[in-house]
């Protein structure tokens, strides 16, 4: 019996379809979270950190650096309204939440500290630190962070107002007291908690930080917000900055704070001013989009080498003739320059734009 095209179309394509079910189901399977395979079955994360809050916005929030990639998937926890917490050294995770749940039920954080540890029979290996919305804290650092203080690996940790510093593997105490000092100068500023909490934790990357060489290095800073319209998601992280590993993570974590906050200094400010932009001008005008009516620019006219707001909505108008967007007024780069010069040809002025162009760019010795 014969069978019809179209018959066999479809069987082609069930048999097809057979073949990729395996791979489009891992396609749409989620992903998990990005895991370094140097973490191993046991998570260790010597390192020092920083939990703090601001009693003004209500804000909470850790800072950590570590010689382990992507240390932010792993140390810091904060819950919008509750607190914070670091657990390091010999990392349990499920500190974070047992601690933030404590603390959401009303427990005290010391209290909360007693009974997560007294539960861990893993506890000497580790290092805690927590602290909830009314300022109190409390830190704990299991025995087997000792011991290896002659080899210069110190321990420390310290607590003040609104914060709670701990640090091992270090290369000396005054590391977390660079840390706590850093913070305690900052209080009562009114600067954001997470642009604090970056500062005081490289005051302590200043003086030596983590003492191990020839190692991966990340840090992170994660900061939550329990006011209204703060933050767009549910768990009310406002910022959440994992660098996972670069030669100077706490610089990383600073330059992209800087950037995404637009803060001034994060870029060098200038307004254009050159020969370039006076070409630029003349190929807007001689296309009706610069001052049209009026003589063409040239190097007599005052404004004639300034990229000013005239001539960046000059451009933008050009650009939106051609159909294109951009976020980024005044935006010029290669295929704006192509266009223009492509529409002078059409408008058949290029000869006449380029004659008067030829001596703006004439090199001498």
């Amino acid at each position: 019996m014969s069978r019809s095209p179209s018959s066999s179309r479809s069987a082609i394509a069930a048999f097809v379809t057979l073949l990729l079910l395996p791979l489009l189901l891992a396609v749409a399977k989620p992903l998990a979270a990005q895991e370094p395979v140097g973490w191993g079955e046991d998570l260790m994360f010597n390192t020092f950190s920083i939990v703090g809050i601001d009693p003004a916005t209500g804000e909470s929030g850790v800072a950590v650096t570590t010689r382990v990639a992507c240390v932010g998937n792993a140390v810091p926890w904060v819950r919008p309204g509750v607190g914070a917490v670091a657990t390091q050294g010999g990392t349990r995770l499920e500190y974070g939440h047992d601690l933030l749940d404590l603390l959401e039920q009303g427990v005290a954080p010391q209290e909360a500290m007693d009974r997560v540890v007294a539960a861990d029979e893993g506890r000497e290996r580790r290092q805690v630190g927590v602290i909830d919305m009314q300022g109190r804290s409390a830190q704990w650092t299991g025995s087997g962070q000792y011991g290896a203080e002659d080899r210069g690996d110190w321990v420390w940790e310290r607590t003040g107002l609104n914060y709670a510093a701990q640090g091992n593997a270090l290369v000396s105490t005054a590391v977390v007291d660079s840390v706590a000092v850093a913070f305690e100068r900052t209080e009562g500023s009114g600067r954001h908690l997470a642009d604090r909490l970056i500062e005081a934790l490289y005051a302590g990357q200043v003086l030596g930080g983590d003492g191990r060489h020839g190692r991966t290095q990340s840090a992170a800073v994660l900061v939550a917000d329990p006011r209204p319209g703060m933050s767009r998601r549910q768990d009310g992280v406002t910022t959440d900055i994992n660098v996972c590993e670069h030669l100077e993570p706490i610089r990383e974590v600073r330059r992209i704070y800087d950037t995404i906050s637009e803060t001034l200094g994060f870029r060098s400010l200038q307004q254009f001013a050159g020969r370039d932009v006076l070409q630029l001008k003349v190929m807007l005008h001689a296309l009706g989009y610069y001052r049209a009516g009026s003589p063409p620019p040239s190097m007599e006219t005052t404004d004639a080498l300034l990229y000013d707001r005239e001539t960046v909505e000059a451009v933008d108008a050009f650009r939106a003739a051609q159909a294109w967007q951009t976020s980024v007024p005044g935006w010029v780069d290669a295929n704006t320059i192509a266009r223009l010069w492509s529409r002078l040809e059409e408008a058949g002025v290029a000869d006449e734009v380029r004659q008067r162009l030829r001596d703006m760019v004439r090199v001498r010795r």
